[in-house]
This record gives structure tokens, C-alpha cells and sequence, in this order.
């Protein structure tokens, strides 16, 4: 007698689906990329112009991508096999696979900083920090210890890989609503330490009162750039994410949800940050050192400052985690699905691949000085991970999404699939406009941006 194929996992509950989208969404982009790029974009009407194509941009987007998931029930590259059979769009499902990894490889690093940090305030080492010098020369040594950074990024992987085998609802999910409260809440703690500060008033008025004199082309460019990287948009994460959600769900209102978590959660980082700068005197254009240099010097002074920088390292690795685990989930169902691996050795393989190829970004930053500053380009390997991944294969992917929904699935089967059991997609000639002709032309914009440019996401 022939065996049947077990069914595929799905979300246990909409809760589930948004916290564990939401989380993937939520990560290092909101809470240590969007406040120094806030900063050195003049902050709140920087803030504003994020919003803005977080609404136009992002959230169509994302709309798109869950849908096509939720449509085929598969990864994104058994997606693109399910609704356009005999095309060449599979090859952008392998796009989003590899895209997947290589970021997790480099993320992952950066996410194993946090985790050191957070061991380093426990210990802490923030009381030998005097001076800004001080801290930088804390950073530059932590960074260039091989045996420190190489076991942190194990850390990191093993902990994604030990969640994402437990599978969708047993191992995602169940974790995902743990993780996002403890999020939220050390979000809000931080948040309500900050803005109470002395002289804190400073910060909130750089954060909240708007200067749209300082607005420039740089600055909605990084505005849009940021939209699209904090979104986890253009990788298949959504896809992935999409082709488990029961098709009772309305997808709109889902992803409204999670577009609004993970704005919200940017917003309040930048109030939490913001405030604890003015209160210190310290200069909000700290760039992206602003989290392992700056924010150090300001937990040496502050009253409280060890729980408040443990609290806050700790926010930062929860974030990360989420997020990776995002990425490595989009590599594991492309084996599960396509493959028929089992999903143990499909999140063993992929996260010991993610690992290795993980080595040299942590190893540039003073471990060999050859990855350091490569030949010919003078940037270091993690450096030109981020630019090749996680700008312009980002940036491709999103605008492909867009065109694949507008031009070559169509507007039509997007409404098709949003109106099962009496959903109604109430915004669907706006969505068809913003995602046929706004999305592209946008996305392309800031594609073309970045290349001239070189200024990077």
C-alpha cells in the first residue's frame, strides 16, 4: 500500500502567524540600523517619509508575498513552479534561497555581537568605559578575537537551528510567543528608563518635532532603503511564512498587522535611544557605531546603567533571533518541500552551511586582514556580503515580487485568493495601482540609488 505524503504544518492561530511574521520583520533593521540612520537623517521628519512608504511600498508588498506563499502552499521556489509552470520564475525562488543564507551567514555575526555585549554588561565591563576612545577600543578588540566571535556566531546559529527543527507550529510559533512579549516588554521597560532621564526632553524633540528642511534626495532614498530592509521584503521570508496561514485567514488585515508591529517597534526603539543621547550629550549622528560605541559610554554614566545596557543587549539578541530564524526557515522548506528531506537534517545542513560561509564576515574585522579590506575594493568581506545581499539582491527581489503580481500573475488571482470565505480585499484598485506602477518605479528608484551612489542599507 503506498504512503501517503504527511500534511504540511501551518500555523496553529493568526496570532502565531503575525507574531512570527512580525518577528521576522523585527530584528537588528528597527532597533540598531533605523535610530542612527534616523539620526543622521534629521530625525523626525525622516521618520515621517519611513511611515510614508512603509504604507505605499512595504505593505503592498508584503501583501504580494504572502499571498503567492499562501496560493501554492509551498517555499518560494515550489511557488513560482505551482503558479507559472514551464516559466523561468523558479530562478528567482533559488534567488531567494540563497539570499536567505547568505544573509543569515553575515546577520548572525552581528546578532553574536549583541549576545557578547549582553554577556559583557552583566560583567560589567561598561564600568571601565570613560570616554568614547574608551569604547571604540573595547569594540575594536571584541570584533578582532577570532575565538570570540567564531563561538558567539555558533551560538547564534545553534539557537536558530534548535527552533527552526521543532518545525512551524511546534518550534516557530511556540517560540515566537515567547520571544515577541519579552521583546515588547523590555522595548517598553528601556523605553520608560529613557525618556525619564534628566535633559531627556532634547531627544524628544529631535525625535518628534519635525524639520523638513533638513529632507534631501539622500534622505527619502535611505527612507525608502529602510522601509524595504526593515519589512524583510524581497528574500521569500513572506512567502515561506505565507504558504503555512490557514486560507480562512484574511491576508490584508494580516499583513496590516505586521507591517504596524514592525514600524511600531522602530518607532519605539528610536524612543528609547533618542532620549538617553541628549540626556548624555551625545551626538544622535553616531552612525552604526552608534550601538556598540556610543550607547556603551552612555550605560557607563547613567544611573542604573548596567541593567539598562543588559536589558537593552538582551532586547537586541531577541530581535536578532527572530529574524534569523526567518531566514533559515526559507532554505529548510525549499529542502522539505522540493527535496523531501526531513526537516532536522534540512536545518542541520543549512545552518552548518550558514555557519561556514559566516566564518570570514566575522573574521573581517581584524582576524585576517585580508578579509579585513579586500583586494580591489577596499571593504571588508561582511561589508560586501551586506551590499551584494542585502542591498541589491533585496532590491532586486522586491522589485521581481512587484512586477510578478502586477504584470505576470496578475491583480486579478491576488483578489482571487484574498476573497476566500467571504474576505473581501476592500482596497484592491489602490493596491493595483501602488503595486503595477508605484512599487516598480519606487523600488527600481532606490535600486539605481544605491549602485550610484554607494550609499547602502
Amino acid at each position: 500500500m503506498q504512503q501517503t505524503a504527511p500534511a504540511r504544518d501551518k500555523w496553529g492561530s493568526k496570532v502565531g502567524f503575525v507574531l512570527a511574521a512580525a518577528g521576522s520583520a523585527i530584528g537588528l533593521g528597527n532597533i540598531w540600523r533605523f535610530p542612527y540612520v534616523t539620526g543622521e537623517n534629521g530625525g523626525a521628519a525622516f521618520v515621517l517619509i519611513y511611515i510614508f512608504f512603509v504604507v505605499i511600498i512595504g505593505t503592498p508588498v508584503m501583501i504580494s508575498e504572502i499571498t503567492i506563499g499562501r496560493r501554492a502552499e509551498k517555499n518560494p521556489v515550489g511557488a513560482f513552479r505551482h503558479i507559472v509552470p514551464g516559466s523561468a520564475w523558479w530562478l528567482f525562488g533559488i534567488l531567494c534561497v540563497v539570499t536567505g543564507i547568505g544573509i543569515l551567514s553575515y546577520y548572525s555575526v552581528i546578532a553574536g555581537w549583541t549576545l557578547g555585549y549582553f554577556f559583557k554588561t552583566l560583567g560589567g565591563s561598561f564600568a571601565q568605559i570613560t570616554t568614547p576612545d574608551a569604547s571604540n577600543r573595547m569594540f575594536e578588540q571584541f570584533v578582532a578575537n577570532p575565538q570570540i566571535v567564531i563561538g558567539l556566531l555558533l551560538i547564534f546559529i545553534t539557537l536558530t537551528m534548535i527552533v527552526v527543527m521543532g518545525g512551524v507550529s511546534s518550534g516557530i510559533e511556540r517560540w515566537a510567543k515567547i520571544l515577541m512579549p519579552i521583546l515588547f516588554l523590555l522595548l517598553i521597560l528601556l523605553t520608560l528608563r529613557s525618556v525619564t532621564l534628566p535633559g531627556a526632553g532634547k531627544g524628544l524633540q529631535f525625535y518628534l518635532k519635525p524639520d523638513f528642511s533638513v529632507i534631501n534626495a539622500g534622505t527619502i532614498g535611505r527612507a525608502l532603503g529602510q522601509a524595504m530592509f526593515s519589512l524583510s521584503l524581497g528574500m521569500g521570508a513572506m512567502i515561506t511564512y505565507g504558504s503555512y496561514i490557514s486560507r480562512r485567514e484574511n491576508i490584508v488585515i494580516s499583513a496590516g498587522y505586521v507591517c504596524l508591529f514592525d514600524t511600531l517597534i522602530a518607532i519605539v526603539a528610536g524612543l528609547m535611544i533618542f532620549p538617553a543621547l541628549f540626556a548624555m550629550g551625545m551626538d544622535p549622528q553616531g552612525g552604526p557605531g552608534l550601538v556598540f560605541i556610543v550607547l556603551p559610554t552612555i550605560f557607563a554614566k547613567m544611573p542604573g546603567g548596567d541593567f539598562f545596557g543588559a536589558g537593552f543587549f538582551l532586547l537586541l539578541t531577541v530581535a536578532a533571533l527572530t529574524s534569523t530564524i526567518s531566514l533559515l526557515e526559507v532554505a529548510v522548506a525549499y529542502l522539505v518541500d522540493e527535496r523531501k528531506w526531513q526537516r532536522r537534517r534540512a536545518a542541520v545542513t543549512m545552518g552548518a552551511l550558514a555557519l561556514v560561509l559566516g566564518v570570514p564576515s566575522a573574521l573581517s574585522f581584524g582576524g585576517i586582514s585580508f578579509l579585513t579590506e579586500l583586494p580591489l575594493l577596499g571593504i571588508g568581506f561582511l561589508d560586501l556580503a551586506n551590499i551584494v545581499l542585502g542591498n541589491y539582491s533585496l532590491t532586486l527581489g522586491a522589485l521581481l515580487i512587484s512586477l510578478f503580481v502586477g504584470y505576470r500573475w496578475g491583480v486579478a488571482r491576488v483578489r482571487e485568493e484574498i476573497e476566500q470565505h467571504d474576505n473581501v480585499f476592500y482596497f484592491r484598485p489602490l493596491f493595483a495601482v501602488l503595486i503595477r506602477y508605484v512599487c516598480p518605479v519606487a523600488i527600481l528608484c532606490i535600486f539605481v540609488y544605491i549602485v550610484l551612489t554607494g550609499n547602502y542599507f
